[in-house]
Parts: C-alpha cells; sequence; structure tokens
C-alpha cells in the first residue's frame, strides 16, 4: 500500500499572534511555517511528494521535508545547543542539506524524522532566553532569537517553493495545500 501524508490539524493562528509577546510571536510564527510544510504535503502519496515538478529544478516536497529537518537540527541542536550530531539525510558538506536524493520509499521515515527534528528543536530552545548566544564555526556570534528569524525565513523561503511543487501536482492552492 502507498504511504500518504497525513492531514495537518493547525495549531497555530496568525490572527493571534499579533500581539503576544516577543517569543511566543517568534513560536507561533515558526509553527505556523512548519504546519504550512506539512499542509503542502498533505494528503499526496510518496511517489507525488518525490516528483520533481517545476523544471528544470530539481526540488520536491519531499525533499523540502528532508531538507528541513536537517536545517532545524543544525540551526537549533547543533548550532544554538552545541550538540554534537550528525546529518539525518545529508550535510552542509553535500551543499544542499537532505534536498537531492530523495527516494519515494523514503517519505515515512522522512516525516518522521521531520517532526522528531521539531519536537527536539523546541526542546533545545524550551526555557533558553533569546538573548543567549553561541559562536558559528566561522567564529561569529549568533542569537537565539536570530536562529528563531532565520529559520522563519527558511520555511517561508521553501513554503513558496513548496506552494509551486503543490500547485503543480494536483492543483492545490492556498496555505492548507
Amino acid at each position: 500500500m502507498e504511504w500518504t501524508a497525513p492531514p495537518v490539524v493547525r495549531t497555530a493562528d496568525l490572527g493571534s499572534l499579533g500581539t503576544l509577546p516577543e517569543r511566543q510571536m517568534l513560536e507561533g510564527w515558526l509553527q505556523w511555517h512548519r504546519e504550512t510544510l506539512m499542509a503542502k504535503c498533505a494528503g499526496l502519496q510518496s511517489v507525488d511528494l518525490a516528483r520533481t515538478t517545476v523544471e528544470p529544478s530539481s526540488l520536491s516536497l519531499l525533499g523540502l521535508v528532508r531538507h528541513m529537518a536537517e536545517i532545524e537540527r543544525w540551526w537549533f541542536r547543533r548550532s544554538f545547543a552545541g550538540e554534537a550530531l550528525g546529518d539525518v539525510f545529508t550535510g552542509p558538506e553535500d551543499g544542499n542539506e537532505g534536498l537531492d536524493g530523495v527516494d519515494a520509499g523514503d517519505a515515512p521515515r522522512a516525516f518522521a524524522s521531520f517532526l522528531t527534528e521539531v519536537r527536539l528543536s523546541d526542546a533545545a530552545a524550551a526555557g533558553r532566553d533569546l538573548d543567549e548566544t553561541f559562536r558559528s564555526a566561522r567564529g561569529a556570534s549568533f542569537s537565539l532569537r536570530w536562529v528563531y528569524v532565520v529559520m522563519i525565513q527558511e520555511y517561508a523561503r521553501h513554503n513558496g517553493h513548496a506552494d509551486l511543487l503543490r500547485e503543480r501536482t494536483d492543483g492545490a492552492t492556498g496555505d492548507s495545500g
């Protein structure tokens, strides 16, 4: 039986984010973007998730899910929390962090890995001050606040890609798929 991406229940409401304190606003926007990526995939079978539909690009929805699992791990756990971890799929040295080498049969594992990385990223940031900093491998200093902002922009950029991929797959448009 072909695997199908599960439906998404929205937990982040953009309308309620406008007047929240900074931390809650950043967490809410990040959660909304995470859910948007999952909504773009919801209801599609693994073969459709792995399909490249915007030629000549090699992007696929499944590749984006894999990529964002890598990016969650990289910024929250490896960089900010300083955890000594390997890659989920592929790493920065290959330049694409999980976007390439997609196999439809890997969809269940990729989605499970993504959800695990989201949960562990949230745990790495829980209780930590937005002003807390870390040094990158190149010696630059970044704050947890910066990590939230860079993650929101990363999702926003790739959710735009996901919009095009989903529309070319089955015609679905909008934030819910």
